[in-house]
């Protein structure tokens, strides 16, 4: 269960990917997901679907690997597949249970907020499997340094985006090490209904939050131990800088913006 969280963790690699600048990760995963919500076609969802499919296999990422971090979320995806199938007034009927009744344009929806949901689960995923949780903070606070004006804690934002990032794959481990002692105790978390899987859940949970809260109190004292005060006036040993590779994936992605733009444009299926 818990091996199916891949949120926050990073392979280091060299790919084209990850050597791209933070800032621009940054910004072209946001700006897909944009692209990702303003489809409207099966067509545009295939041109998105591969253009996402040939980026995790130049960066030498696992298919698997990503569609593994989808099923954290297959419950929700249900849900709403079949809240937005059955509840869908438009469109011509296919069939009908009851007062309910499903139409293809409440197919239609149901697949397109399933797919979206998918590609930001998959877009987020790439962003952190390839930039390290210091460069997104790096990235991060650089992008955000115009709130300064306005008083915005940006430094303390990032670093503290930054260290749930880096404690999401530790807290993984711990939660493995505990679900393994609970059941070598002869506790039980895969049989029974929802309800007693959630109950089961308790014995877990309950010793993971109490290391969680020693952590960060433990990190809160080396921090003060250390005369860490924020970022004013603190250096960078890696400064950020754009590059050649870094107009090359923007170019790509307008590229892909355009061709979405043409397919809802001229209403390609």
């Amino acid at each position: 269960m818990l091996k199916n969280v891949t949120f926050g963790q990073f392979f280091p690699g060299d790919s084209f990917l990850h050597r791209l600048d933070p800032r621009t990760k940054l910004i072209l995963t946001f700006a897909l997901i944009v692209i990702v919500f303003i489809s409207h076609g099966f067509t545009g969802f295939g041109v998105i679907l591969a253009f996402v499919v040939f980026t995790a296999l130049s960066s030498k990422i696992s298919l698997r690997f990503l569609l593994r971090g989808i099923r954290p979320i297959l419950f929700i995806l249900l849900f709403t597949f079949v809240l937005n199938a059955f509840f869908q007034s438009g469109g011509n009927e296919i069939f009908r249970l009851g007062f309910l009744r499903v139409t293809d344009e409440g197919l239609r929806t149901a697949f397109f907020i399933a797919a979206r949901l998918i590609l930001l689960v998959v877009c987020s995923q790439m962003l952190t499997l390839t930039t390290s949780p210091n460069s997104l903070t790096d990235g991060l606070e650089t992008l955000m340094r115009p709130l300064k004006r306005v008083h915005f804690p940006v430094h303390e934002i990032a670093m503290m985006m930054s260290i749930a990032l880096r404690f999401i794959p530790t807290l993984m481990d711990e939660a493995n090490k505990i679900m393994r002692a609970q059941m070598a105790r002869g506790a039980d978390f895969e049989s029974g209904n929802f309800i007693k899987r959630a109950k089961a859940m308790v014995p877990l949970l309950v010793p993971l939050f109490v290391g969680a809260f020693r952590r960060a109190q433990d990190l809160a004292l080396a921090m003060e131990a250390r005369c860490y005060r924020g970022g004013e006036g603190r250096t960078r040993m890696r400064q950020l800088h754009y590059g050649a590779r870094d107009a090359i994936a923007a170019g790509a992605m307008i590229a892909l913006l355009a061709v979405i733009l043409v397919l809802n444009h001229f209403q390609v299926v």
